[in-house]
């Protein structure tokens, strides 16, 4: 079966002016333009150093000392590319041109209130604005979608998400203390990826916890989302699996009423190396409908950082014309907030005690 999956790319040339140069920079971001021929025509940075640095690397043309500096050089049809942390967003928003093309780093702020306040100065200012959220363009997304758009798994019912990894937080630390840890800046992405399939659920159960002998404030959380007596929705994650890799698992696996379709995300086990993905989906027999065949499929290019080149292709596309729908619009990512707020209000307020029963 052939699978399209490939993000198309924009048919104008669009340069990019990236506002920051932290890790995930350097690691994701410049890669995936320089794979898909994206020209970086700037780049600033709080730390100029690193921008420099950055420079140097993938040959961007220009450093700018600061934001106003970067929009009163950048050329007209620039798209903005804002990689700092949350608190920073509203500040650069508002200097950007009216109108501009804009991608902003997830999350969409640090709480609900924060992103309702960043899509009130997006549309005031009338700017084409997306969040990074790429793991909706990442390959292994991209080709199921395509399998339950065409109908091929039939009607979606279980949607499961698990993760039991030993990540390295260390390797964030602008983020490692954050007081909204784990569901914030991980299960964030897993929310907003089943938004991309099903919307908005109806409502939200969630537990986040710590860990005992760690200094996080959550590393671990489950949540079930809530979409009917017929749906099955739920996200596992463990980050604190230190007992080796022999039982680490991290997968997304849909199953529909037809078929079934499980996708290993392998950059999340011995992170930041990581291990090889494995895309595989199951149908019945010719010879015999009650028993299922599972084929796998080699898909090029992973979440890190090709799935970078979707996210940016969209956004480029939709500026000038060529996509319908900008997919993580800043309007549609308010409903993955939503959902946020709600798993930490849950996870706050507890469910029905014990006593009570």
């Amino acid at each position: 079966m052939n699978i399209p999956y490939k993000p198309l790319l924009p048919e104008t040339e669009q340069p990019i002016v990236i506002i920051g140069a932290s890790g995930i920079v350097k690691d994701a971001h410049l890669p995936a333009y320089e794979m898909a021929g994206f020209k970086v025509f700037g780049i600033t940075n709080r730390t100029i150093s690193k921008a420099y640095d950055l420079q140097k690397q993938f040959k961007i043309d220009h450093v700018f000392e600061n934001v106003a500096e970067a929009v009163k050089n950048a050329p007209s049809n620039a798209v903005y590319d804002i990689t700092v942390l949350p608190d920073q967003y509203i500040e650069i928003l508002e200097q950007l041109p009216d109108g501009a093309a804009v991608l902003i780093q997830k999350p969409m702020g640090n709480d609900l209130a924060q992103a309702r306040e960043i899509v009130e100065v997006c549309e005031r200012k009338k700017l084409v604005a997306a969040i990074n959220f790429q793991l909706r363009f990442s390959s292994f997304v991209s080709a199921a979608r395509y399998l339950m758009t065409e109908g091929i798994i039939g009607d979606l019912y279980d949607l499961e998400f698990k993760v039991t990894v030993n990540t390295p937080w260390e390797l964030f630390p602008l983020i490692k203390e954050h007081p909204r840890l784990e569901i914030l800046f991980h299960s964030v992405h897993y929310i907003d990826c089943i938004r991309s399939f099903l919307g908005n659920p109806k409502s939200v159960m969630a537990k986040t916890a710590s860990h005992p002998l760690k200094k996080l404030s959550s590393s671990r959380s489950t949540i079930i989302l809530d979409y009917g007596e017929n749906m099955h929705v739920v996200i596992n994650t463990n980050h604190d699996h230190h007992f080796g890799p022999k039982h680490e698992e991290s997968y997304i696996k849909w199953e529909g009423t037809k078929g079934a379709i499980k996708a290993k995300m392998g950059l999340l086990m011995n992170y930041p190396d990581g291990l090889p993905d494995v895309f595989e989906y199951a149908l019945p027999k010719k010879d015999n409908e009650n028993e299922y065949e599972w084929t796998e499929v080699k898909l090029e290019g992973s979440w890190f950082p090709e799935a970078f080149i979707g996210a940016m292709s969209n956004l480029m596309r939709f500026k000038e014309g060529s996509d319908e729908k900008l997919s993580a619009s800043v309007q549609d990512v308010l409903g993955t907030m939503r959902v946020v707020e709600a798993c930490y209000e849950s996870s706050k307020n507890g469910g029905i005690s014990f006593d009570e029963v």
